[in-house]
C-alpha cells in the first residue's frame, strides 16, 4: 500500500470510506485513526473508521493506492488520492487527471491492471 514512510499514514490521510460515501476525498481526522498492518488510516468519523475497521477488504483501494493506469502499463507510479474513481465497487487512484480520464474510458485498461497487478508488486519496496 503507498504510504508516507515517515507517518505511516495511508492515503496521505484522505479517508477511504469517504470515497465511497461522499465520492469526495475528505481529509481524515487524527481523533479517528485505525493501524492495520503497520499502516495508519485516518477518518472523518468514528462511523466511517468502524466501517473500515469491518471490512477493510471493501474500502481498500485496489492496486495497493498506487496509479492503476500505471499498473497497467506494468509500472508503480506513486498517485494523488484526490484524483480517483469508484467503479463498480473498487476505489481507484490516479497520478493525473489523464491518467483517470484514459483508465475511465478504456475498459480494456482495468482488466491489464489487474492481470499485470501481481508481477508489479515485487517491484514495490516494501
Amino acid at each position: 500500500m503507498q504510504r508516507d514512510n515517515r507517518s505511516g499514514l495511508a492515503l496521505s490521510g484522505f479517508d477511504p470510506v469517504a470515497y465511497f460515501l461522499n465520492d469526495a476525498a475528505v481529509p481524515g481526522l487524527p481523533d479517528y485513526e485505525l493501524t492495520s498492518e503497520g499502516m495508519v488510516w485516518r477518518f472523518a468519523s468514528a462511523a466511517n473508521r468502524d466501517a473500515f475497521r469491518e471490512a477493510p477488504e471493501v474500502y481498500t483501494p485496489r492496486f495497493g493506492g498506487f496509479d492503476a493506469s500505471g499498473i497497467a502499463e506494468g509500472r508503480v507510479v506513486d498517485a494523488d488520492p484526490r484524483r480517483f474513481a469508484v467503479i463498480g465497487s473498487r476505489l481507484y487512484f490516479f497520478r493525473s487527471d489523464e491518467n483517470r480520464r484514459r483508465f475511465l474510458a478504456e475498459a480494456p485498461l482495468r482488466a491489464k491492471a489487474q492481470e499485470r497487478w501481481p508481477a508489479v508488486t515485487v517491484s514495490i519496496a516494501r
